[in-house]
């Protein structure tokens, strides 16, 4: 259990740090895809996917996979529609009023939407990290318990969070203090207690929208360095505004604007040599 968690936490590349994202990707190492995600379908995949707010239309007929055990970033301006398409993943936009989908969203090849999936076990099954740290007023160890235990989980709960807390970075940090409040830890503490209570779902995608944005450099750095093990035990989808985040961390990049997939591609290419000059000038900073 040590060795996977120190496994778990070893640092990206120092000199990948505060460079542009042209030199982080020359600099970065990427593990190639192992061979269950290179010959396996897609674990996410949205088919001329919209979803509207009331009669606005958020998100405009997107298609795109998200590969097993791979970071896809998705970047582009404010309100382009970035978290709206991923809080479709696992149907967060449910508890929004006004909202609906058309098109098709599928999980492991079955229809999201349809009737036939139940929207309580898509979110265990695909948890969720939000923007901001969002940790229960309650003790670390019940913050990782808690979601396991309302649903049903009959094995050896305090293992499992230990395995939890482990596999986010964390557990060297709290050990002795399972039974203080989660709301006395840091920022950076937190999120990755959020990170942990989601991993004690046992799930299958990991998204996170936008999780180091109200983090410092240094409690990003741990966050990014966690993303980059975490995805070789599960699929992450990740919304940015960091373009030299999805540099570092992703292996796909899809860039939005306005609601409409511009393009997708592998994250070397994208932002090297991208097809559509939107993206072109959205990388190199003429708007957004």
């Amino acid at each position: 259990m040590a060795t996977e968690a120190q496994d778990l936490v070893a640092p990206l590349p120092p000199n990948t740090r505060g460079l542009d994202f042209t030199q982080a990707l020359q600099t970065r190492s990427v593990a190639p895809a192992t061979a269950s995600a290179a010959t396996s379908g897609p674990v996410v995949r949205t088919e001329r996917l919209s979803i509207y707010y009331g009669n606005f239309c958020a998100v405009r007929e997107v298609t795109l996979d998200v590969p097993l055990c791979q970071v896809t970033a998705i970047i582009g301006p404010s309100g382009c529609g970035k978290s709206t398409l991923l809080r479709a993943m696992n149907r967060m936009n449910d508890f929004i009023d006004g909202v609906r989908v058309s098109g098709r969203l599928l999980f492991n090849g079955q229809e999201v939407y349809g009737s036939v999936f139940d929207p309580v076990e898509l979110r265990r099954r695909v948890g969720m990290v939000f923007q901001k740290p969002n940790p229960f007023p309650k003790s670390i160890f019940k913050n990782v318990a808690w979601g396991p235990a309302v649903n049903g989980y009959r094995g050896n709960l305090a293992e499992l969070v230990e395995e939890s807390l482990r596999k986010a970075a964390l557990w060297e940090e709290v050990k002795d203090k399972l039974n203080k409040s989660a709301l006395a830890l840091s920022g950076g503490q937190q999120q990755r207690l959020c990170i942990a209570r989601a991993i004690a779902m046992q799930p299958e995608v990991l998204l996170m929208d936008e999780p180091c944005s109200a983090l410092d450099p240094i409690a990003t750095a741990r966050i990014e360095d966690l993303i980059d093990r975490l995805k070789t035990q599960y699929t992450v989808a990740l919304v940015t505004h960091n373009m030299q985040q999805a540099a570092r961390l992703s292996d796909r990049t899809a860039f939005m604007l306005m609601g409409e997939l511009v393009e997708v591609d592998a994250t070397s290419h994208l932002f090297t040599t991208p097809r559509d000059q939107r993206t072109q000038d959205y990388i190199t900073g003429r708007f957004g």
